[in-house]
């Protein structure tokens, strides 16, 4: 190996040793050719082999094929990876029918690869790097003599990164057929100890919320059955200490790169031992693989932290933002917009539009975005989706003649798509009903009145990127809110066999994946945003094409307060939206104020979703003065270290900050959820500073130390108002 080598194998040990100076992984060869999961944590120089399972009689526990040492059982070692039918009776990563109808397979160690750089994962979105000298990759082959399949599993460990990520590859040598009915991306096994799971669950209007819980004896699953991501569980989970908090104790962050189903499975095993297998949902799920035919798993991104859940965040935040994301935004500021939808819903022409967007010129906002209503003949939700053209009776002169009227008062201009739906009154459905998912002889399930298109067919995709690149080729579009609104059912492709159909929804997310890139590979300069009836596809796969995606349908800003909060957990600031909405707002009734919703909304990706023309003098001063705000701190909070101070969630108190990565610069943003008649006097205690410089408080004027901060804390001062905020600026002198 080279000088500066991550990767290394020991032939006395039998073990890879992926390193850098944070982190350490190491998997192992074990008899019979297993590959076994002997480490992951912090730094280690060397590793010497007293990590090898310890040789035990497990009663009831099978042992290698054709051996009768009862000392040695698959069911009960830690390992990188099982499959169905080798004795292991834990919950099975990968699971193969074989031609014969058997469900057996038993993968030995071959050979293995170690080389410079990261591959990509065709037709997948990945991490990458930007040179080969930043991260390496070792690829362990693992053979099935009998079925002669290979199992290629790839490891990448970056140079100055606490992350390894993960995938697998089935490649068939064999002469038959065999049938994927489960694979994991990635599996670990975990010595015992006391440990938790914390994941995302949630719903539409109520994303991401933070569910931690003990991993107990048996096997806890975390899904999407929904064809997407999902606004019920995202694919996000961390494994901690029991002791872990957010400052403190061991974290193992886990983040499929994938925006269909999945499923987390988390189990204790009766030794005490812990399994943890991330991949696609192998619910209706079954993919053939023809000789000399391969598939590829989605990839899944490993983060560790011994700092407790901010390391954790922090590392994947900076990943996600600088690794994943390759849109021509990724580090640049993030325009302020305000959206149409609050204002007018679908009942608008270009000539309520355009006070609207005077408006928006005269507070400082930087983009108008054009919401739903104005294709087809769409005045509700019951019709035209799959009919990407404008609606000439609101916009007479042409959608060119609106974005002109926008650009020339130097507003950029977007637009908003839901392109994976179909309506059944569009000329679309009239002329290709075949492109609708729909099962033969049933009747089809609608949902906020409408139906998906089959997008893992290539004439479907052809239909709608054409449709697309008429819009964008005719008008002067810079930013698309691509949206869907609605889970999967029906599913059944009309352009696969009947023997084939457990392939449909995988090949939904392929084809979805393919017209992303096309798109945004054909437009780089438009910002594309994604949106899934709000957050129901935020995912580290998404991110590959879009940079940012719409958090929530729930604009109020104390439950975006929660939604953020959890959404932190996994994914950075600048790769979520959020606005300020009407009060009352309009999914809770809930009051809040103008300064709240503000400094929620000023946590990410800014913008509004009022109607300027119905506001006060004085709102509109207020508005302006918060668009103003954020240009100010915009390139903070869109890229600055973001750590969580308070949880909301579990009190009445809720605190975030921001800090720039030469500490110079601060931002504090503190929620109280209920007034008090007596409240307590509380101390807010600041992280991430440089104790040895002096900070101001660019209001006040006051002095602190950074010691000071982070270690005797501030009062907060007691506001007499529910659902109050502030907003605390600080700079180094």
């Amino acid at each position: 190996m080279t000088q500066g080598s991550l990767i290394s194998f020991d032939a006395e040990t039998q073990s890879f040793h992926l390193h850098n100076d944070e982190i350490s992984y190491v998997p192992g060869i074990e008899d019979g050719g297993v590959l076994a999961h002997l480490y992951f944590g912090r730094r280690i120089k060397k590793y010497h082999g007293q990590l090898k399972s310890p040789r035990i009689d497990r009663g009831f526990s099978g042992n290698l094929p054709g051996s009768f040492d009862r000392t040695f059982s698959l069911d009960a070692i830690l390992r990188e990876y099982s499959y169905e039918g080798d004795g292991d009776f834990r919950s099975p990563a990968l699971v193969i029918r074989q031609a014969d109808g058997s469900r057996s397979t038993f993968f030995k160690f071959q050979d293995y690869s170690i080389s410079d750089g990261k591959p990509g994962l065709t037709g997948l979105p990945a991490t990458y790097v930007l040179d080969n000298s930043e991260a390496q990759t070792l690829t362990i082959n693992l053979v099935d003599d009998v079925s002669d399949l290979t199992l290629a599993m790839n490891y990448t460990i970056y140079r100055n990164r606490p992350v390894v990520t993960r995938s697998v590859k089935i490649i068939n040598y064999g002469q038959q057929t065999v049938n994927i009915e489960k694979i994991a991306s990635m599996m670990i096994d975990l010595p015992a100890g006391e440990k938790d799971v914390i994941s995302l669950p949630g719903g539409h209007l109520n994303e991401r919320n933070i569910n931690r819980e003990p991993i107990t004896f048996g096997t806890k699953t975390f899904q999407s059955r929904r064809g997407t991501t999902s606004h019920h569980m995202n694919n996000f989970i961390a494994i901690t200490n029991r002791d872990t908090d957010e400052f403190q104790g061991e974290a193992l962050g886990l983040s499929l790169a994938y925006s269909g189903n999945h499923k987390e499975e988390v189990s204790k095993d009766p030794y005490g031992s812990y399994r943890i297998s991330v991949g696609i949902n192998d619910d209706q799920f079954d993919w053939e693989i023809a000789s000399q035919d391969s598939f590829q798993a989605p990839e899944v991104i490993m983060t560790y932290s011994h700092a407790g859940l901010n390391g954790m965040s922090h590392a994947l935040h900076d990943l996600l933002q600088q690794r994943m994301v390759r849109s021509k935004y990724k580090n640049s500021p993030r325009p302020i917009l305000v959206n149409n939808w609050e204002a007018t819903f679908m009942d608008f022409d270009e000539a309520r539009l355009l006070p609207i967007v005077d408006e928006a010129k005269a507070l400082g906002i930087e983009m108008f975005v054009l919401d739903d209503g104005w294709f087809g003949h769409r005045d509700d939700d019951m019709t035209s989706l799959g009919d990407w053209q404008v609606l000439d009776k609101k916009f007479p002169q042409g959608l060119q003649h609106f974005a002109d009227y926008i650009h020339e008062r130097d507003l950029k201009f977007g637009i908003w798509l839901e392109p994976e739906m179909i309506s059944i009154d569009s000329k679309l459905y009239q002329n290709h009903p075949e492109y609708m998912l729909r099962v033969p002889n049933r009747i089809a399930i609608p949902s906020r009145n409408q139906y998906v298109l089959d997008i893992g067919r290539p004439e479907v995709r052809e239909n709608i990127h054409g449709q697309i690149k008429a819009l964008l080729d005719t008008t002067d579009i810079d930013y698309v809110k691509w949206d869907m609104n609605r889970s999967l059912a029906d599913i059944y492709a009309n352009d696969l066999s009947d023997e084939r159909q457990g392939e449909v929804m995988h090949r939904y997310v392929l084809g979805l994946y393919q017209l992303l890139e096309d798109l945004t590979t054909e437009y780089p300069d438009i910002l594309w945003e994604g949106c899934s009836g709000g957050g129901g596809r935020i995912d580290a796969g998404f991110m590959y094409y879009m940079p940012q995606s719409w958090a929530s349908d729930n604009a109020d800003a104390v439950a975006r307060m929660k939604i953020q909060y959890g959404t932190s957990l996994g994914y950075p600031t600048s790769s979520f939206t959020s606005h300020v909405s009407e009060t009352p707002n309009q999914q809770t009734g809930r009051d809040t104020s103008l300064q709240t919703r503000g400094a929620v909304a000023m946590s990410s990706v800014f913008g509004n979703e009022l109607d300027l023309t119905q506001m006060t003098p004085v709102e509109k001063q207020a508005v302006k003065a918060q668009v103003d705000q954020y240009k100010d701190i915009r390139q903070l909070v869109q890229y600055g270290r973001y750590s969580r101070l308070i949880d909301p969630n579990k009190g009445n108190r809720g605190a975030w900050m921001f800090v720039s990565d030469d500490k110079n610069e601060a931002l504090v943003f503190s929620f109280k959820l209920l007034s008090d008649g007596q409240p307590e006097n509380e101390i807010l205690k600041l992280v991430d500073l440089d104790p040895n410089k002096t900070y101001e408080n660019v209001v006040s004027g006051d002095e602190f130390g950074g010691d000071e901060l982070m270690n005797a804390g501030i009062y907060e001062p007691n506001v007499f108002e529910d659902f109050s905020a502030i907003i605390y600026h600080f700079k180094a002198k």
